[in-house]
């Protein structure tokens, strides 16, 4: 199998990346009401943990993936039922995200196109850049990420004007049970998520460096995240920013200053376009490597273009419409995922423990 190596600052770009995602756009910790920016704080404390867990189960098996770890913990059978179980959490987070593309484009971004359309290119470029591999995805993270938190930081400062820090009061209003459960849905969507780089970390030029790369891809996604919630807020209030399904978009096309920067919200696409095309390649890679270790084929470039192509037709069948895909997100992804995301982490982490420490009794 072709090895491909990419360096911590490209990891780093990556996991921002990749968090970035839809969360960006559809928001999270939503739960919370005004108080989304406590939830989001929480979720990234939480989410750091559990990377925690994720970096200290591969400092123990260096240059191997999680498909790899759980084929040496429990065996062949049990290990290739977990790759199973993985392979189908990345699938089917990738055809959840193709979805929010296509709904977003359908619905803001090129409404009146087929929705059909935009995402065949987006699949396209997916395909190529997963068969070139994860390096070169990695390079071009790493140059994107600088532009992409550009933007965002400049929006942020336009948006100032019109921001009212009075849309935030009363704090925690309504008690601490929904800032709770907002931090848990922040926690699941998207910090969680990234339990999939357990399968491609093994890459890293620099081993047992994972740590650095989680923690530095949290702590500015986390910010970042927050600092997009808290500004949606702070200019349309904790109703309106709620009843929307995109609030970022909406909030951005209200800057108007002195009739030269106006109609900036297709920024707000460029940004989840980089986004998700990043997020949704890793996922075709971690599905297809997955695939690859289960049947025995030695390059999972070889089935990247049927892994996409049932990406693609798996988000389609998904849903009838928006309201579904908004609500599954926000109310099913963090109770189905909490398996995916720490309990199995959890277990195999104990299981390596253990084993390890017999080891070196023995």
């Amino acid at each position: 199998m072709q090895k491909d190596l990419f360096s911590n600052k490209q990891g780093i770009s990556m996991v921002i990346l990749f968090l970035f995602g839809s969360s960006l756009l559809l928001g999270t910790g939503t739960e919370a009401g005004a108080d989304r920016w406590l939830a989001i704080l929480l979720g990234t404390a939480a989410g750091a943990t559990i990377m925690l867990v994720y970096s200290r189960i591969l400092s123990l098996y260096p240059g191997k993936d999680l498909f790899d770890i759980s084929n040496i913990l429990f065996g062949k059978v049990l290990g290739k039922f977990v790759c199973i179980l993985y392979s189908w959490y990345a699938f089917h987070m990738g055809a959840l995200v193709f979805r929010n593309f296509g709904e977003f484009m359908n619905t803001l971004g090129l409404p009146g196109t087929p929705e059909f359309a935009p995402i065949i290119m987006l699949i396209l470029l997916c395909i190529w850049v997963t068969k070139a591999g994860i390096e070169v995805l990695g390079r071009w993270s790493e140059f994107f990420v600088i532009i992409l938190i550009i933007i965002l930081y400049f929006i942020q400062l336009l948006m100032i004007p019109q921001m009212k820090l009075q849309n935030f009061l009363p704090i925690l209003y309504n008690g601490v049970k929904p800032v709770i459960k907002g931090g848990f849905s922040a926690f699941s969507f998207p910090f969680a998520e990234s339990v999939v780089f357990m399968m491609v970390f093994n890459s890293l030029k620099k081993k047992n460096s994972s740590y650095i790369v989680f923690l530095w891809g949290i702590l500015v996604s986390g910010f970042t995240i927050l600092m997009v919630a808290a500004r949606n807020v702070a200019v349309l209030g904790n109703e309106i920013a709620s009843r929307y399904y995109f609030p970022s978009y909406i909030t951005v096309s209200r800057i108007d200053i002195g009739k030269v920067f106006q109609r900036l919200e297709i920024t707000v696409s460029v940004v989840f376009l980089v986004s998700v095309f990043v997020k949704i390649s890793i996922c075709i890679i971690v599905t297809s490597k997955g695939i690859s270790k289960v049947i025995g084929i030695s390059e999972y470039r070889y089935i990247v273009i049927p892994i996409a192509a049932l990406m693609l037709n798996l988000s389609i069948i998904l849903y009838k419409n928006i309201v579904e895909m908004v609500d599954w997100a926000r109310e099913i992804w963090p109770y189905y995922s909490l398996p995916f995301q720490v309990i199995i982490p959890l277990i195999i982490w104990i299981v390596a423990e253990v084993k390890i420490k017999k080891s070196k009794s023995g």
